[in-house]
């Protein structure tokens, strides 16, 4: 007797059986994870920082991540991974799981490490989905009053009569206050060499005492310093001016046509974050910087809100590490 077909007709209804299942699996993981996106947030949200605890960057994201929490019901809390200029925050989160829990403070100085490091190989556009910005402020071009001089034009004529003589501090190399400079000399055409720092403290302490002349500044450590007239600001380096010394000209329009040098910061998420949860973290983010005691907050250390969604985010990010890698070349800085 022939079994051969009941045999068929058994591998048949096997391997229809476990087609079925398999469907019914991916249908049930796929309305599992619709679900778990619908839900999202349901446990608390890590915000990574790439820098210490009460720095700029660390202050905002204590602020952005303790306003979201009050709107998505769940904590966004801060994680600090210091290191290698942001890097080793960067890595780690371009290596989370994308699933909306671990997200990135992203800012200026990520932009510049991706042409100021060779070995660092992680792109934003590459790793990362943006969320939006969050806020920018610019730097303030600081003098000293035995230097003579009041304006970006008059800083331009001494340092062009006097290249490589003109000495400006910095914070470190790579960092905003260094590049600030470098990007006015390669615009200007000047050669002002630089002194580096360990870090912003000492470069104030030199610059009150007059140990050095110039520096281009972040502007909360010394905002009380030129208010009180213990320091000179000569001019700020954003394309408008700062809110929080609108006495200041920008170096735009007082010599150098164009100059645009803002520090900003945004978020960011993991590649591969679906886009209902993205959308989600946009939305909350958003409300956040419509939150008068967020406004003051950002105000209070000399920032303006930058809403942009990801889209424009994802664009500015692009142009503004292009902008940066010119100048890292310019300068001779890629290590």
């Amino acid at each position: 007797m022939d079994h051969q077909p009941n045999v068929s007709r058994l591998r048949t209804g096997i391997s229809r059986a476990i087609t079925l299942a398999a469907f019914i699996g991916v249908a049930a993981s796929a309305s599992g994870l619709a679900h778990a996106q619908d839900q999202y947030p349901v446990r608390p949200i890590k915000l990574v920082v790439g820098f210490a605890a009460g720095g700029p960057t660390d202050i905002l994201a204590r602020v952005v991540g303790a306003a979201m929490s009050k709107t998505m019901g769940e904590q966004v809390f801060i994680e600090n991974r210091t290191g290698a200029g942001g890097n080793i925050a960067t890595e780690a989160v371009s290596r989370a799981d994308p699933d909306g829990y671990t997200i990135q403070m992203t800012l200026m100085s990520s932009a510049i490490n991706e042409s100021l490091f060779k070995k660092f190989k992680v792109r934003f556009a590459d790793s990362f989905v943006p969320i939006g910005g969050i806020a920018q402020t610019g730097l303030v071009l600081l003098a000293h009053s035995s230097l003579g001089v009041n304006n970006a034009s008059d800083l331009i004529k001494l340092a062009k009569s006097k290249p490589g003589e003109l000495l400006y501090a910095s914070a470190g190399t790579g960092t905003a206050t260094h590049l600030g400079a470098e990007l006015f000399n390669s615009i200007a055409g000047t050669k002002m060499m630089p002194v580096h720092y360990k870090g912003g403290g000492e470069t104030v302490k030199d610059l009150l005492s007059g140990e050095v002349k110039l520096m281009f500044s972040t502007i909360p450590p010394v905002l009380g310093f030129v208010k009180e007239g213990r320091l000179k600001g000569i001019a700020t380096t954003r394309i408008k001016r700062e809110a929080v010394l609108r006495n200041l000209p920008t170096i735009a329009e007082s010599g150098l046509p164009g100059f645009d040098m803002p520090l900003w910061f945004g978020l960011a998420a993991p590649k591969g974050t679906p886009k209902p949860i993205v959308d989600k973290l946009v939305a909350e983010l958003n409300k956040a910087l419509k939150q008068p005691e967020v406004l003051q907050a950002l105000a209070k250390q000399g920032f303006e809100p930058m809403i942009m969604g990801p889209e424009e985010f994802g664009k500015f990010y692009v142009t503004e590490a292009a902008k940066w890698a010119k100048v890292v070349k310019a300068v001779g800085l890629s290590r």
